[in-house]
């Protein structure tokens, strides 16, 4: 498999995470974020959600660093909103960012997969798609649509030597994470009682990209027992 992979959300979070896993495993990484990634091979500034942006920004990858081989989905977008709250502005932004994010990248790298016959896409979901919760429906049909996509992607191209899965992290240390699920009682709750690392999120990850041969649309959901 080629040895490049493009990390959206690379600059910081679970994406910076990714970004040093992979890095680690023998992969150059290119990075998409709205504030490019210093750490990265390639940082390159980009709105996942726009489609014209990601379709160049792929595009210069291929050009300087080489074919694609991974590509890992990891840009965020959150805020607690009640129903009411939720405006069209804020409910569009949120699956552009989320659903829109993970299909425009896709489409940009699965022509040279294709072509190829290998490559692996991991999209980087939320225990909230699985499980839900109160005040966060826009988030959570955003990071849910995501799996609907990943599970049918993967069936369309999985004879053709592409896997695609995602991995749904619960509550994770990472400054999207939002105050609520800081508290002592938040954290008594969760079986695991504690907060998920960034660095295991990203175990999950290059697990799927360099040795899940036998996945193909599934989710990991390392999440302290939130879901069960």
């Amino acid at each position: 498999m080629s040895s490049v992979a493009v990390v959206t959300g690379a600059a910081s979070g679970i994406g910076a995470a990714i970004v040093a896993a992979l890095q680690r495993s023998g992969w150059s990484v290119a990075g998409l974020d709205l504030q490019p990634s210093p750490d990265v091979q390639l940082g390159l500034a980009c709105d996942v959600a726009d489609s014209d942006a990601v379709a160049a920004a792929v595009d210069r990858i291929g050009t300087e660093l080489g074919p694609i081989g991974a590509l890992v989905s990891a840009a965020g977008h959150y805020e607690y909103s009640p129903i009411g709250d939720i405006t069209e502005e804020r409910w569009n932004r949120m699956l552009s960012v989320h659903l829109g994010g993970l299909v425009n990248t896709a489409r940009a790298v699965l022509p040279g997969m294709l072509e190829r016959g290998e490559g692996a896409i991991v999209a980087v979901s939320s225990e909230l798609a699985i499980g839900g919760t109160e005040s966060e429906a826009h988030y959570s049909a955003a990071k849910g649509a995501m799996l609907g996509f990943v599970r049918s992607l993967g069936a369309e191209v999985a004879g053709r030597g592409v896997r695609v899965n995602a991995v749904a992290p619960g509550p994770t240390d990472t400054p999207l994470l939002p105050a609520p699920q800081r508290t002592p009682e938040y954290l008594a709750a969760l079986p695991a009682r504690r907060l998920g690392r960034p660095d295991e999120i990203a175990q999950a990850v290059q697990f799927l990209v360099d040795e899940g041969q036998f996945c193909c649309g599934e989710v990991l959901s390392p999440n302290m027992g939130a879901v069960i």
